[in-house]
C-alpha cells in the first residue's frame, strides 16, 4: 500500500485535517494514482479471501458440531468434513466466478449499446448527459460547457452515461483470479477445524479431546480471520474479531444441537 494511501488512511481515523491535506497533495495524487489503482484491486482480491475462509471456517466446523452433536465416529467426520471442504468449496468459488463474469458480460454488453446509441442518435444522448449533469445542480453556462466537455470524448461520455445513467462501474478483477481467492480461502483456512481429527490419530491428547481442541482452533482461525477483515475493511479490530467468532459460534451451536436431536437416526 502507497504511503499517501496510509496517509489518508490515518488522518481518517484520527479526523486529522492537515495530515488529510498533505496526503492530497498534488505531486503526490499525481504520482500514486496508478499505482493506487492497482493496489484496491489487491484489497479486493484480499476480501474475497477473507470471504471464502469464512464461509469455509463456519461450514465445515458446523459439519464438525453437528457430527459430534450426532455422536459420529472421528472417521465419518473427517470423510463429511474434508467433502463439505472440497465441494462446498467449489460451489463458492464458482459461483463467484460466474457472478463475476456474468457483471463483465452485462457491461460489456451496455458499454456497446451505450456506443451504438451515440452514433446513431447523438443528440438524445446529449440530452441524457444534460439532464444528468442538471440533476448534480448544473445551471446555464456552466451546464451547457459541462455537457460539451463531456460530449467531446466518446470514451469519457460512454463512461459516464454507465455509471450515472446505469450505474455500472467496470471492474478490473479478473473472474479467475477471484474465485481462486475464494477457494483458496475457503480450504486453507476451512481445514482448521478438521485437522484435531486428523492429528488425533497421531497424538494420543488429540484423540482424548478432539471436539474440544476443534472448537480452540476454530476460535483461533475465525479471531485470526475477523483480524484480517479489520485490516480489509478499516473496522476497530477486536469488534471484527469477536464478531466473525460469534457469527461461527452460532452456527455450531445450531449445529451441534441439530445432530444431537437427530442422533437417534445412526441406530437406524
Amino acid at each position: 500500500m502507497s504511503k499517501r494511501i496510509k496517509k489518508a488512511q490515518r488522518a481518517f481515523d484520527k479526523k486529522d485535517i492537515n495530515l488529510a491535506r498533505l496526503a492530497h497533495k498534488k505531486e503526490l495524487i499525481k504520482k500514486h494514482i496508478k499505482e493506487e489503482g492497482h493496489i484496491a484491486t489487491k484489497s479486493q482480491y484480499l476480501g474475497e479471501f477473507v470471504y471464502g475462509a469464512i464461509d469455509g471456517t463456519i461450514t465445515t466446523f458446523a459439519v464438525v458440531a453437528g457430527a459430534a452433536g450426532a455422536v459420529l465416529s472421528p472417521v465419518i467426520v473427517i470423510i463429511l468434513g474434508f467433502a463439505n471442504l472440497i465441494a462446498d468449496g467449489f460451489s463458492m468459488a464458482a459461483g463467484n466466478f460466474l457472478s463475476e463474469r456474468t457483471n463483465r458480460d452485462l457491461i460489456a454488453k451496455e458499454r456497446e449499446r451505450e456506443e451504438w446509441e451515440i452514433e446513431t442518435v447523438p443528440e438524445g444522448e446529449k440530452q441524457e448527459i444534460r439532464e444528468i449533469f442538471r440533476k448534480k445542480g448544473f445551471k446555464g453556462k456552466d451546464l451547457d460547457r459541462a455537457v460539451k466537455i463531456i460530449t467531446s470524448n466518446k470514451k469519457v461520455w460512454v463512461d459516464t452515461m454507465m455509471a450515472d445513467e446505469l450505474g455500472l462501474v467496470e471492474s478490473s478483477k479478473s473472474p479467475w483470479v477471484t474465485a481462486g481467492s475464494t477457494y483458496f480461502g475457503f480450504v486453507i483456512i476451512g481445514v482448521i477445524p478438521l485437522l484435531a481429527y486428523v492429528i488425533s490419530y497421531f497424538v494420543p491428547l488429540f484423540k482424548q479431546n478432539t471436539f474440544t481442541i476443534a472448537i480452540i482452533m476454530t476460535v483461533i482461525a475465525l479471531f485470526i480471520i475477523g483480524t484480517i477483515k479489520s485490516y480489509v475493511t478499516k473496522k476497530d479490530l477486536w469488534k471484527s474479531a469477536l464478531g466473525t467468532v460469534f457469527i461461527g459460534g452460532v452456527a455450531a451451536f445450531i449445529a451441534y444441537y441439530v445432530g444431537f436431536f437427530l442422533r437417534w437416526l445412526v441406530a437406524l
